[in-house]
Protein backbone atom coordinates (compact mmCIF):
# COMPACT_ATOMS: atom_id res chain seq x y z
CA UNK A 1 0.00 0.00 0.00
CA UNK A 2 1.19 3.48 -0.98
CA UNK A 3 0.40 7.06 0.68
CA UNK A 4 -0.28 9.33 -1.73
CA UNK A 5 -1.22 13.10 0.05
CA UNK A 6 -3.63 16.01 -1.32
CA UNK A 7 -3.32 19.13 -1.42
CA UNK A 8 -0.58 20.55 0.00
CA UNK A 9 0.02 17.64 2.23
CA UNK A 10 2.83 16.11 2.88
CA UNK A 11 3.49 12.50 4.21
CA UNK A 12 6.67 12.59 7.18
CA UNK A 13 8.87 9.46 8.73
CA UNK A 14 9.85 10.49 11.75
CA UNK A 15 13.58 9.55 12.82
CA UNK A 16 14.72 7.37 15.52
CA UNK A 17 15.22 9.32 18.84
CA UNK A 18 18.90 8.59 20.18
CA UNK A 19 19.06 5.93 22.81
CA UNK A 20 22.02 7.74 24.37
CA UNK A 21 23.27 11.32 24.97
CA UNK A 22 26.44 12.83 23.74
CA UNK A 23 28.02 12.39 26.93
CA UNK A 24 27.09 9.02 26.95
CA UNK A 25 23.88 8.77 29.51
CA UNK A 26 21.51 6.06 28.45
CA UNK A 27 17.59 7.59 27.96
CA UNK A 28 15.00 5.07 29.86
CA UNK A 29 12.41 5.06 26.96
CA UNK A 30 9.74 7.14 29.18
CA UNK A 31 12.01 10.47 29.45
CA UNK A 32 12.80 10.36 25.38
CA UNK A 33 10.65 13.13 23.52
CA UNK A 34 9.52 12.14 20.12
CA UNK A 35 12.10 14.02 17.86
CA UNK A 36 11.23 16.98 15.43
CA UNK A 37 12.85 15.80 12.60
CA UNK A 38 11.67 13.51 9.57
CA UNK A 39 12.10 12.39 5.95
CA UNK A 40 9.63 13.48 3.63
CA UNK A 41 8.22 9.99 1.97
CA UNK A 42 5.28 11.59 -0.52
CA UNK A 43 4.77 15.13 -1.32
CA UNK A 44 1.14 16.56 -2.73
CA UNK A 45 0.51 18.32 -5.78
CA UNK A 46 -0.46 22.10 -4.22
CA UNK A 47 -2.70 23.64 -6.01
CA UNK A 48 -5.02 26.19 -4.66
CA UNK A 49 -5.76 25.40 -0.93
CA UNK A 50 -8.16 27.47 0.88
CA UNK A 51 -8.22 30.08 -1.69
CA UNK A 52 -4.67 30.63 -2.16
CA UNK A 53 -1.81 29.18 -4.91
CA UNK A 54 0.38 26.85 -2.65
CA UNK A 55 3.92 25.65 -4.49
CA UNK A 56 5.39 22.86 -2.77
CA UNK A 57 8.62 23.91 -1.24
CA UNK A 58 9.54 20.45 -0.31
CA UNK A 59 10.38 16.93 -2.31
CA UNK A 60 10.87 13.58 -1.44
CA UNK A 61 14.15 12.69 0.53
CA UNK A 62 14.12 15.84 2.01
CA UNK A 63 15.45 15.98 5.83
CA UNK A 64 13.03 18.76 7.79
CA UNK A 65 12.29 20.15 10.67
CA UNK A 66 8.09 20.28 11.80
CA UNK A 67 5.77 21.95 14.22
CA UNK A 68 5.43 19.69 17.55
CA UNK A 69 2.02 19.09 17.78
CA UNK A 70 1.44 19.04 14.14
CA UNK A 71 -0.20 16.10 12.07
CA UNK A 72 -2.03 13.05 12.00
CA UNK A 73 -0.19 10.16 12.59
CA UNK A 74 -1.04 6.95 10.78
CA UNK A 75 0.22 3.32 10.72
CA UNK A 76 0.07 1.39 7.39
CA UNK A 77 1.94 -1.45 6.84
CA UNK A 78 3.51 -1.69 10.48
CA UNK A 79 4.96 1.45 9.77
CA UNK A 80 4.22 4.70 11.43
CA UNK A 81 4.15 7.73 9.02
CA UNK A 82 3.01 11.47 9.94
CA UNK A 83 0.67 13.77 7.13
CA UNK A 84 1.35 17.38 7.84
CA UNK A 85 0.15 20.67 5.88
CA UNK A 86 3.36 22.06 4.10
CA UNK A 87 2.80 24.98 6.81
CA UNK A 88 3.81 22.99 9.26
CA UNK A 89 7.14 22.38 8.39
CA UNK A 90 9.48 24.92 9.78
CA UNK A 91 13.01 24.12 7.99
CA UNK A 92 14.75 21.90 6.04
CA UNK A 93 17.60 20.22 7.13
CA UNK A 94 20.74 20.35 4.38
Amino acid sequence: MKLVPLGDRVVLKQLVAEETTKSGIVLPGQSKEKPQQADVIAVGPGGVVDGKEVKMEVKVGDQVIYSKYAGTEVKLDEEEFIIVRQSDILAVVQ
